[in-house]
């Protein structure tokens, strides 16, 4: 007889070998969901309907401060929300103002960059092996939000340090959370935040051909972003605009080198780099879970959501729900039909997603043209201890030779 899930599993969660395959358990609290815990104050939800509907239900906040748990984290150590965080009409402003620039045509621009920066990483390689992660999944996107924001090359490793500490601050704790990653993420918090001040005075002065400028720039009906907006802002392109993509290229390359037959097809045909990066995102996807706050009476198939409940939304489980993807467990470049949630939904949907693909796109494309009978190194793979933003922290791949 199987036990119910319940909170010791979402603890499990964190559990090194529950990160290397967490899908198991994800299985059996999408079989079990929508199921409560801590008196109905936190609801769990891993069917692909259910987080669809959730997602887009305007009763749906994102504001952390509504929940009944605990006042949530708005004003920790001085800072101001992202638009992630935050409902409308603030979000709507927030995001308007961002998405002028951040626009379609900006990011169709980067691709020659990121096609240029894909094949400098490639060619430092020593023509046999890549550590996939240091020396292409991450180097790639950080590089490239970096430009993309106008920071000066000097100052990208300082960056990446940063955004691998404020990664560990976007995933809940169900347990004591641990005091030495909550003062790591304040401080590279304050650090952002004070490096970014000075950033952006000297836009306002001295205008430039980046992002940040536009950020300075953005006004709508009369408003514009505040420093503290703008540097929310940042931190949100800066963990979300790259982690994630560090985990797709990574995830997506994991699922091909395992899967021959796959691997076979895209190297017969890099164009299927977008199934590859569209498949990748169901399968395993780079974001495994978030969150809602339950307002307005909500109820699921009967029932109901306390006002406040936490309702945490299984992103991964979602991906594997035979409901929505028949044979969910098999890594298909040429599956049709539901799109996945890995971007969410509804008016949250990942401003940063057309990036996120072109990159993963341009990076896969390359990786299948150059490297010749591509091999994976099993043991030197590892995860990194996120289980949230879930993907390897090493993975070595062999290959005969470079073209």
């Amino acid at each position: 007889m199987t036990t119910a899930p319940g909170l010791t599993d979402l603890i499990s969660l964190a559990d090194p070998a529950v990160i290397a395959d967490p899908y198991p358990l994800y299985a059996r609290m999408r079989e079990a969901s929508p199921f409560a815990e801590l008196d109905g104050n936190l609801v769990v939800l891993g069917r692909y309907d259910d987080c669809s509907r959730i997602l887009r239900d305007p009763r749906s906040s994102s504001q952390r401060d509504k929940s009944a748990i605990s006042p949530g984290e708005t004003e920790r150590q001085g800072r101001a929300r992202s638009f992630l965080s935050l409902d409308p009409p603030d979000h709507t402003r927030l995001r308007r103002l961002v998405s002028q620039a951040f626009t379609a045509r900006t990011v169709a621009g980067l691709a020659p960059r990121i096609t240029e920066l894909t094949g400098e990483l490639l060619n430092a390689t020593d023509g046999s092996s890549i550590e996939l992660v240091s020396q292409l999944a991450y180097p790639l996107p950080v590089r490239i939000i970096s430009e993309l924001l106008g920071v000066p090359p000097e100052d990208h490793a300082t960056f990446a340090g940063w955004s691998a500490q404020l990664a560990h601050s976007v995933q809940p704790s169900f347990g004591a959370a641990d005091p030495a990653e909550a003062a790591a993420a304040d401080r590279a918090a304050a650090e952002f935040r004070d490096y970014f001040t000075g950033l952006i005075a000297e836009r306002r002065s001295n205008p430039g051909k980046d992002l940040l400028t536009e950020l300075v720039r953005a006004e709508d009906e009369g408003e514009r972003l505040s420093i503290g907006e703008m540097i929310a802002t940042c931190v949100l392109l800066l963990v979300a605009g790259h982690e994630t993509t560090v985990g797709l290229i990574s995830n997506a390359m994991l699922a091909l080198l395992r899967n021959p037959g796959q691997l076979a097809a895209f190297a017969a045909d890099p164009d299927l780099a977008g199934a590859v990066v569209r498949e990748t995102l169901r399968f395993d996807s780079p974001v495994q879970l978030t969150a809602r706050i339950a307002t307005g009476g909500m109820e699921l198939d009967g029932m109901p959501l306390a006002d406040g409940a936490i309702l945490l939304l299984l992103l991964a489980a979602t991906g594997r729900d035979e409901r929505a993807f028949p044979d969910p467990d098999t890594f298909d470049l040429r599956r049709t039909g539901a799109e996945h949630l890995a971007f969410a939904a509804g008016p949250h949907f990942c401003l940063g997603a057309p990036l996120a693909r072109l990159e993963a796109t341009i990076a896969l494309r390359a990786i299948a043209t150059r490297l010749v009978a591509p091999r994976l190194d099993e043991d030197s793979l590892v995860y990194k201890p996120n289980y949230n933003l879930r993907g390897p922290e090493r993975m070595v791949i062999t290959f005969s030779r470079l073209r």
